[in-house]
């Protein structure tokens, strides 16, 4: 399995590609007709939306598995 700081790291940069590629897809769908041009928008922002989703739940884990950490330590 991998670290989640690995992880947090993949969604980041995949969200970031995402992001950064949106005004490229809009040159590369041009062409096609309003349908595809609209249907290919949509799965890149659905993309970007379970990239974000899933990043702020590998955050949210990361601050709990610390969190634990923490008070697990404080016990000792």
């Amino acid at each position: 399995m991998l670290p989640i700081e690995l992880k947090i790291d993949r969604a980041q940069r995949f969200l970031h590609m995402i992001e950064k590629d949106a005004p490229l897809l809009a040159v590369r769908v041009a062409p096609l007709s309003r349908e595809r041009q609209e249907s290919a928008r949509s799965y890149a922002a659905e993309l970007a939306a379970r990239a974000g989703a899933e990043l702020k739940r590998l955050l949210e884990q990361k601050a709990f598995s610390d969190s634990n950490e923490l008070s697990a330590h404080g016990a000792d």
